[in-house]
This record gives structure tokens, C-alpha cells and sequence, in this order.
């Protein structure tokens, strides 16, 4: 799964085979917690990062919902910046 950024110790990683891999989405993993994100509503769908990490990802998220939405729909990895 490839990392397309990293901020504040969190790692976003997105799997690029959407028919086996359900509805629109990205990975946060911060230290041994793991977080799935729905790119159209920013909401976690599954996981258990802290609060904290959860609102870091979701304001990176909404600045980068575009991008990660034209990487979903066309398998093309891009390296993306982090939360700044």
C-alpha cells in the first residue's frame, strides 16, 4: 500500500485496486493505532485513532479530498504534501 503523505507522526496510505477494496477510501496509521476514512465525507469508518490524530486527518483530507478522489478513480500513486 503506498504512502502518499506524512504529518505529525501519522502515515496516509491508500490501496489503488478499488473493486476489492469497497467504497472510496485512505489508511491513517499513527503508532499502533489505525484509522479507514471515507474520502467523500471524511469520516472514519473504521478504526481506533485518537480524537486528536482524527481531526489532523480530516483537515488534511478536506485540503486534499480532489486529489485523493482523481488517485482512487484512476490507480495513479502521487505523493502528496502533509498537514501544515
Amino acid at each position: 500500500m503506498p504512502v502518499i503523505a506524512r504529518f505529525y507522526g501519522i502515515i496516509i496510505k491508500m490501496y489503488f485496486s478499488q473493486s476489492e477494496h469497497g467504497i472510496p477510501h485512505f489508511h491513517a496509521v499513527y503508532g499502533e493505532f489505525n484509522g479507514v476514512f471515507a474520502i467523500e465525507t471524511l469520516e472514519m469508518i473504521e478504526g481506533d485513532l485518537p480524537s486528536r490524530s482524527q481531526k489532523l486527518v480530516k483537515e488534511w483530507g478536506a485540503q486534499y479530498k480532489n486529489e485523493l478522489l482523481r488517485m482512487w478513480q484512476n490507480n495513479e500513486f502521487k505523493q502528496l504534501p502533509g498537514l501544515e
